[in-house]
């Protein structure tokens, strides 16, 4: 082909792709207003995601998970192991100084017998708490049953059991002073019952709410303002074991290390299975009226949420430990105790 051709087919080419490279213009109608920027929808806000309670519901999940079998035994063989080692390691240790320095030997033996008898003062305190839980457990129990026979003796027994569980309290002398002057009068289980609860659980009612509203405050303020990994956790679990513990030591059932965490693990285990320790549209509507909590801070409605569900696991640590059931005097609310725990971190009297 000619270089002529080739030329004539190139501006020819080019002639007809002109077109398509060209800008396009479309024309408006002058009478109609031009879009701008100021005519764009709005962007919508992201929404965040509801809090979750994940540090309370963690440490629900930690203090009601039991070891299986397997894992039992092994911690059982291992301690039992470790304390035969160290006996015999201390016994030889002993025996070989009094050989060596008599004097000093001496010494050293008198110092492992008084850790020995350490121990076992520690011991017998474990004991004597589980057998201070297992009394409240069987006043509870027997107050159930008397309130569903309706049994006026059994009534009055159970009313002389608890003055002799409170005689020492200074604190409720007045109030067994009303009950022995207005018990006889009552002729009802139920009235005498009540009467007894009126009297003598009030005060610890309030002292254990007392509690529950520091224990939700504490964890409440941690989780909002300290943003670190685990702080919440060890936080709340450190809190509920303290207030589970003080609760119980104020209805009289003082509890000792091995029994705070039995303690603990009962009521734990009773949120867990009655899911008590999920956030719903209830906790979240008596918290903070639904909507609301969602647009706050997410470290604030995690705070909030952590508090709720700690007066939450201290109300069940109430109706645990308390001898006595709620029939007269009302179970305190989540609504209000959480009220009452922030109202106290701006110092106000309530």
């Amino acid at each position: 082909m000619s270089p002529e051709k080739r030329d004539d087919m190139s501006d020819d080419t080019s002639d007809r792709e002109t077109p398509r490279r060209a800008p396009r213009l479309f024309e408006l109608d002058e009478g109609k207003a031009r879009p701008g920027p100021d005519s764009a929808p709005p962007v919508p806000d992201p929404v965040a995601p509801a809090p979750e309670g994940r540090a309370m519901q963690t440490v629900a999940t930690l203090a009601a998970r039991r070891p299986s079998r397997l894992a039992r035994w092994f911690w059982s063989l291992l301690v039992s192991l470790v304390g035969v080692v160290i006996s015999v390691a201390a016994w030889n240790f002993v025996t070989g100084l009094i050989a060596q320095v008599p004097l000093l030997g001496m010494a050293v033996a008198v110092l492992f017998a008084a850790f020995v008898l350490v121990l076992l003062a520690i011991a017998v305190k474990e004991v004597a708490a589980f057998s201070r839980l297992a009394r409240m457990d069987r006043l509870h129990e027997e107050a159930v049953a008397t309130l569903a026979e309706a049994d006026l003796g059994r009534a009055r027994k159970l009313v002389k059991q608890l003055e002799g569980t409170y005689g020492h309290r200074p604190e409720l002398s007045l109030a067994r002073e009303t009950l022995a002057r207005q018990g006889p009068e009552q002729f009802d289980a139920a009235a005498l019952l009540g009467l007894a609860e009126a009297q003598l659980m009030a005060p610890l009612d309030a002292a254990a709410r007392r509690e529950v509203e520091a224990a939700a405050r504490q964890v409440a303020t941690v989780t909002a303002l300290l943003p670190l990994a685990l702080a919440d956790v060890a936080t709340a679990l450190t809190a509920n074991l303290r207030m589970i513990r003080r609760i119980a030591e104020i209805y009289g059932g003082r509890s000792g290390t091995l029994g705070s965490l039995r303690l603990t693990r009962a009521v734990m285990t009773h949120l867990v299975a009655t899911g008590a320790v999920a956030v719903g549209d209830d906790l979240i509507g008596s918290v903070a009226g639904g909507h609301l909590l969602t647009k706050l801070s997410r470290r604030f409605g995690e705070g909030v949420v952590n508090g709720a569900l700690t007066a939450r696991v201290g109300i069940a640590a109430m109706e645990v430990c308390r001898p006595l059931p709620f029939d007269r005097l009302r179970k305190p609310r989540v609504t209000n105790v959480l009220q009452r725990a922030l109202t106290g971190l701006f110092d106000r009297d309530t």
